[in-house]
Formats: C-alpha cells, sequence, structure tokens
C-alpha cells in the first residue's frame, strides 16, 4: 500500500495505514507539493534553482530533501537527472481529491477549504514562493467549486436542508460572490424558509450597494423562485404530448423567444414525471438546463440544478443523456474558471458518451478549450483538431464552429497568425451562415489577427460589427470581447485615456451578470493593465491585483504570468523572476520571449 498524503492544512504522510512519517524542514514538504503537481517530471536544475537557490551547493541541498523524501514515502524512485514522483504509487492525495474526484470524495477531504501547506513558508525561495501562493488561490477557489457542486446535487435530490448548509458556507467565504448568493437564496426557498430566502436577497443586495456601489443582477429576484417547474395546465397525456413540447420548447428558444420556449420546457418536465418516464424525465431536465445555461443569460445556478436532475435520472437508464448532462455541467465550470473540476465532468462524460462520437466531438471541444484557458496550447490544440474532425465526420456544423473559433484562439496566442485566421475564417463564414448568434466571438478573434498583422482599419472595422451585432444579442460576453478589441484599437493609435475607458467598460459588460465567462473578464484586465500601466494611472495596482487574483484562483497560466509582467513593468522587481519561472513552464515561445525581455 502507498502512502497516504495530505497536503491542505497542515501537511501530513502516512505509511501503512498507521505510521505517520516525518518530514524534515519545510523545503521537503515544498518539494514533495511541486513534484505531486508535476506528475511529468521536473529536471534537477529546475528545483536546485527553484527551492534552494539561496544554498551554497543547490544540488547537493537538493539531494538531501529528495532522500528525506524516499524515507517518507517508500519505494517511489526520485532518481535521474529529471525527477519524476509515479502517482500510481500514491495510495491517497488529498488535493487530487478535491481537483478531480466525485462531489461526495471531495467534500470528506479533511483539509478542504483549508491552505495548501498551510503555516509553511518559504522567505528564501522567493520564486517557490510565488509558484505557492498561486497554487493557494487555485486550490481555495477549486475548493469553493466542490461546495457548489455538492449544494446543486443535493438541491437536485431532494436535500434541500443539506444543500442550505452548504451554501451557506459558500456564502461564508466568498460573500461578493453573486452566485454563491443566488444559490443559497435558491436553496432556502427549496428548503421552504421563503422568509430567510427573502431576508438572505435583501441582506445581499444591502451588502452589495455598500461594498461595491452597484446591485446584484436579476438572477437574485428570479432565485426567490426556486421551483424548477410549475404546472399551468393538466399533464398532457402520453409520450408523444411531451416530445412535442420539447420540440416546441427547443425550436422556440432557437428563435429567440426565450420565455415561451422555458414555458414550454418546464411543461415537458411536469407531464414527464406525471408519466414517471426516466428517460423523458432526463430528457426534458437536460433540455432545460442547457437552456438556462447558453440562451438565458444570467441563470447558470437554476440551469446546473437541472442538469444534476437530468444527470440522477439519465445515470439510471439513459446513459447517453448523463453524459450530455455531465458535458453541460462542465461547460458550466468553464464559464466559472473552475477548471480542474470541469476536466472532472469531461472525464465523466466521456465514459457515458461510449462511441456516440456525436457527443464525444461536443466534449472534446469543450476539454480543448479548458485546455487552452489554462495554457496548456499543445494539449489544446491537438484536442481541438480531433473535436473539428469529430465535427466534420459526424456533420455537427454548430460544433464545428465553436472548435474552429477556440482552436483559432489556442493558435493566436502562441503567435500563429496565420494558422489562427485559417481557423477562425472558417468559424466566421460558416457562423454567418448558420449561426449568427455565435458570430462575434469569431470575429472579434480575427480582428485580433489583424492587429497582430498591423492592420489597425480592417481589425477596428471587424470588431466594431462585433460589437454591434453582440450589442444587438444582448451577450455580454460577446460585447465585452469586441470592446476589448475596440480598447486595443485605441492603445495601438496612442490615445491610453481613450482605451482605458473603453476597456473599463468593456468589464463592466462581461460582468454584469454573475455567469460571464471569466476569462474573456482576465482577457479584458490584462489589456486595462497593459494601458494603465504604461500611462502610468493612479488605478494601476488595482488592476494588476485584481487580474492576479483571478487568474491565479482559476489556474489561468498564462493571464499569472502576464499579472506578473505587469507588476513587473510596474516597478516590483521581484515579479521579473516569478513571470519567467512561470513562463518556463508554458509551451507558449512568445509569452517566454515577453518574459525574457521584461526588465533586460
Amino acid at each position: 500500500m502507498g502512502p497516504i498524503i495530505h497536503l491542505l492544512g497542515k501537511p501530513s504522510v502516512v505509511r501503512e495505514g498507521t505510521v505517520k512519517a516525518v518530514l524534515r524542514g519545510n523545503k521537503a514538504w515544498g518539494l514533495l507539493a511541486y513534484l505531486l503537481q508535476h506528475p511529468a517530471g521536473v529536471s534537477r536544475q529546475r528545483l536546485a534553482a527553484l527551492l534552494f537557490e539561496e544554498a551554497e551547493d543547490p544540488l547537493a541541498a537538493l539531494r538531501w530533501n529528495l532522500s528525506e523524501l524516499r524515507r517518507a514515502l517508500g519505494d517511489v524512485g526520485l532518481g535521474g537527472d529529471t525527477v519524476v514522483l509515479p502517482m500510481e504509487r500514491i495510495a491517497y492525495l488529498d488535493i487530487d481529491v478535491v481537483a478531480r474526484g466525485d462531489w461526495p470524495s471531495a467534500l470528506a477531504v479533511p483539509g478542504l477549504g483549508l491552505d495548501l501547506l498551510e503555516g509553511v513558508g518559504f522567505a528564501s525561495s522567493p520564486s517557490f514562493a510565488v509558484w505557492l501562493e498561486a497554487e493557494r488561490r487555485r486550490m481555495r477557489a477549486t475548493a469553493q467549486s466542490v461546495l457548489r457542486e455538492a449544494a446543486l446535487a443535493r438541491l437536485a435530490t431532494g436535500g434541500a436542508a443539506e444543500a442550505t448548509q452548504l451554501a451557506a458556507r459558500l456564502v461564508g467565504f466568498n460573500p461578493l460572490d453573486e452566485s454563491f448568493q443566488v444559490l443559497l437564496v435558491r436553496c432556502l426557498g427549496a428548503a421552504g424558509d421563503g422568509i430567510g430566502a427573502a431576508r438572505q436577497a435583501a441582506a445581499c443586495r444591502e451588502l452589495f450597494q455598500r461594498e461595491l456601489g452597484v446591485p446584484p443582477g436579476p438572477a437574485l429576484t428570479e432565485a426567490l423562485q426556486t421551483v424548477t417547474a410549475s404546472p399551468t395546465a393538466r399533464p398532457a397525456p402520453g409520450r408523444a404530448g411531451v416530445l412535442a413540447q420539447l420540440q416546441a420548447g427547443e425550436a422556440a428558444i432557437g428563435a429567440g423567444v426565450l420565455d415561451a420556449g422555458l414555458q414550454c420546457l418546464r411543461r415537458a418536465i411536469i407531464d414527464a414525471d406525471h408519466m414517471g418516464d426516466t428517460e423523458l424525465r432526463a430528457r426534458s431536465r437536460l433540455a432545460l438546463g442547457g437552456a438556462l445555461v447558453h440562451a438565458a443569460r444570467g441563470r447558470d445556478e437554476e440551469g446546473a440544478a437541472a442538469l444534476h436532475e437530468a444527470l440522477a435520472l439519465g445515470q439510471q437508464d439513459a446513459r447517453p443523456l448523463a453524459a450530455a448532462a455531465c458535458r453541460e455541467l462542465g461547460y458550466v465550470e468553464l464559464l466559472r474558471g473552475s477548471y480542474e473540476r470541469a476536466l472532472g465532468w469531461m472525464d465523466r462524460a466521456t465514459i457515458l458518451a461510449g462511441d456516440d462520437m456525436a457527443e464525444q466531438a461536443r466534449i472534446a471541444g469543450i476539454r480543448g478549450t479548458i485546455l487552452s484557458d489554462c495554457a496548456f496550447y499543445g494539449p489544446a490544440t491537438d484536442m481541438l483538431r480531433q473535436a473539428v474532425g469529430l465535427c466534420e465526420s459526424v456533420g455537427d456544423a454548430k460544433q464545428s464552429i465553436f472548435a474552429h473559433s477556440m482552436l483559432g484562439r489556442a493558435l493566436l496566442l502562441c503567435g500563429d497568425v496565420d494558422g489562427a485566421v485559417a481557423a477562425l475564417d472558417t468559424s466566421s463564414d460558416l457562423s454567418r451562415r448558420l449561426w449568427t448568434a455565435f458570430l462575434p466571438w469569431p470575429q472579434s478573434l480575427r480582428a485580433e489577427a489583424e492587429l497582430l498583422r498591423g492592420r489597425i482599419e480592417p481589425a477596428t472595422e471587424m470588431f466594431e460589427q462585433a460589437f454591434a451585432l453582440g450589442c444587438q444579442l444582448g451577450d455580454p460576453c460577446w460585447e465585452g470581447m469586441a470592446a476589448t478589441g475596440l480598447g486595443r484599437v485605441a492603445m495601438m493609435r496612442g490615445k491610453p485615456v481613450q482605451a482605458a475607458g473603453i476597456l473599463e467598460d468593456a468589464l463592466q459588460r462581461i460582468t454584469r451578470l454573475p455567469d460571464g465567462y471569466l476569462w474573456g473578464k482576465a482577457y479584458a484586465l490584462d489589456a486595462l493593465c497593459r494601458v494603465a500601466t504604461a500611462a502610468d494611472m493612479p488605478q494601476a495596482p488595482v488592476w494588476r491585483n485584481e487580474l492576479m487574483s483571478l487568474a491565479a484562483g482559476a489556474g489561468m497560466r498564462e493571464m499569472v504570468v502576464r499579472a506578473y509582467l505587469h507588476q513587473a513593468d510596474g516597478g516590483h522587481a521581484p515579479a521579473v523572476g516569478a513571470a519567467r519561472v512561470l513562463a518556463s513552464e508554458i509551451d507558449n515561445p512568445q509569452l517566454q520571449g515577453e518574459a525574457q525581455r521584461t526588465g533586460s
């Protein structure tokens, strides 16, 4: 039996089930944590420079600490020029369970919500301290995602009281997260505490007005209506009636008639429940959950609750529907920047989908997007190309549009402008013919390619078109992405004050609803930090800190590097080394070049 390792809270290693191993020195714990988070292995030179830079003989200090790990962990190797800690020889690792385990297992982790290596400091190793702080933020955010997922799952299966307790813990962690407040209000209402729900909503409004100067969005008021579906007439007879309601709802939503479409889908749930048909019950909830996530802005919490219900039903007798529910739940986590939990949902979806190539194509597109957001560009582009191929083989044009756009974005971020243009042109052309509501996204990215080529006028025209269509559609993400591009145009034209104003507006658009795309917010913040730091604006430190907090908490590795680069440009010398250390872990030559040039 391998060792049991706890790194959340006070770290510990248990051997053979009972014997607690002792690691001498903070550096050994730091080395263990770093190796566990880099399963492909790390060179000895890199480990020595990262953790033992102050030692007279860094490699000798590394050898001593590796021997400490062997003594504590048993037969786990740790030899060679590239040090690898084989994960298959570890019986249990708490951070892995929190990141990728199912929510009951993650909820049972003793250190859930506590800091990684709590109380362990690395003042003599500033580069490692930078890495550890980013990991601590990410694990705190991941713990919150576990609690949210558990609350939604308990709410979906009738455990409203337990869901309320979990949601209250979430609000305690971060009372200014609007989605947590919305979830708590929903849970209180579902538990039958209407007065408590109303009081919580009122307290939230007061808090937001006092702390942020703005009221919460409409999702808070909508959360007071906690029942997923309420009948407005007698149930329609038979399976045909339910299918008709589903088709009518999906058609209405596809045509942009949201309220009528949602009413049809809610009615389908009631009719399916009346029949007791498990497959129809799951399918109707999947349809409603998907509509709330994709078409109804600001209602991801209600949508996720319906998807959890669909999953619980689908696992009984409808695996393809369960796979789709897992994929949609992973998409919700992607939007929130909870990437490891999102990957966990993709893993479950992949198994459930089996040989359903259409579903596997959708899963591959989401998985590739997650990897791209986290700056794992090699695996991301491979996965997105696989998604493109699968979409073309099954004739799924909409998913092909999505996959091409995300492939283009990944290539663009790595400096492959020609490859990005080819993918984005395909996405844009197909969008114009088949999916106009998606067009602002690839069009904004295509305009970014024109900026990189130095063609400001064509880029401006594309951004303006994307912005106008995004406003017409009322999509905060599309509006914000295009507005970010217009801010970048103003930067390139040497108008920093105008650029900052446009970028602040872009941020407000992206964040006006609680379930916006977090990577889009980070992208806009990155541009805002760039112009504000270059112009030495007084707000620059606040924006730099906001970008760092957001990116580190989500695990957006490139955005963390960019936050450090902005700090370095703002005069914080230690940030230079941190940016270079973290950039070296990312397969993006363009980013590595920027890090090397900063401070030189």
